[in-house]
């Protein structure tokens, strides 16, 4: 109990004192991460708009596939793209694995399905009339696509959310593509498994409550936008 004690009292002092190993971990995992986020939302909101309004044959089974991804496992799409990006892969000339822009197209491929996923259920409730009227006015139709998009915003914010806290928190892809290197691929995830595997629980415990108040300020700013978009309806 006591050694317990101890090493949270010292993950508390990492934490506090600005440890400068620490918190270029905490760092890198979030501009990995944004960068990914910030990618991924344009076009799969447009991908999930146009299954929503589109007319072409196919779209239950679009639907299907990317419900499907969804349940896939991290550490699979860390090998396909592991299998693409290594010398022998077909991507291999651009020397991208381990590095920080393999991670991100890691986080990507991750993100991409769960923002299309939710975004097609929300953008599904909107007000089918908003965007009937857009058209009606002659509004152009990128404008059409923004009003529409607008009209569940909180929705969206939502789902955007709820893809940055999948892609923060997930190790499969950032182990196999970034390779754990010290100040350049590593980051939370990978960091907690390696100094767990070291015995050295200090840094460990440490992001592992970066993590948790990550997930705390997430969802606590989830209900609030949840709320938003109930209060807007």
């Amino acid at each position: 109990m006591e050694g317990i004690l101890f090493t949270t009292q010292k993950a508390l002092y990492l934490l506090l004192t600005g440890d400068s190993e620490l918190w270029s971990i905490v760092m890198l995992s979030f501009s990995v991460s944004l960068k990914a986020i910030i990618m991924t939302t344009p076009p799969a909101l447009l991908v999930a708009y146009s299954l929503v309004n589109g007319h072409f044959p196919g779209i239950r089974i679009i639907l299907a596939v990317f419900n499907s991804l969804l349940s896939v496992p991290t550490v699979v799409i860390g090998l396909f793209l592991y299998v693409m990006l290594t010398r022998q892969g077909p991507f291999g000339d651009l020397r991208l694995l381990f590095t920080q822009n393999a991670m991100v197209i890691g986080q990507i491929l991750l993100c991409f399905p769960i923002l299309v996923a939710l975004g097609y259920a929300t953008i599904n409730a909107a007000d089918k009339r908003v965007r009937e009227t857009a058209m009606t006015l002659g509004a152009p139709w990128w404008f059409t696509i923004l009003t529409v998009l607008y009209e569940v915003r909180f929705g969206l914010l939502a789902a955007v959310l709820t893809g940055f806290g999948r892609i923060i928190s997930e190790v499969g892809i950032s182990m196999m593509v970034g390779g754990n290197i010290f100040g350049y691929t590593r980051n939370i995830t990978t960091a907690i498994a390696l100094e767990t595997s070291k015995g050295e629980f200090a840094q460990g415990i440490a992001l592992g409550i970066v993590l948790l108040v990550l997930a705390l300020v997430l969802t606590t700013f989830l209900s609030y936008v949840q709320g938003k978009q109930e209060t807007s309806t």
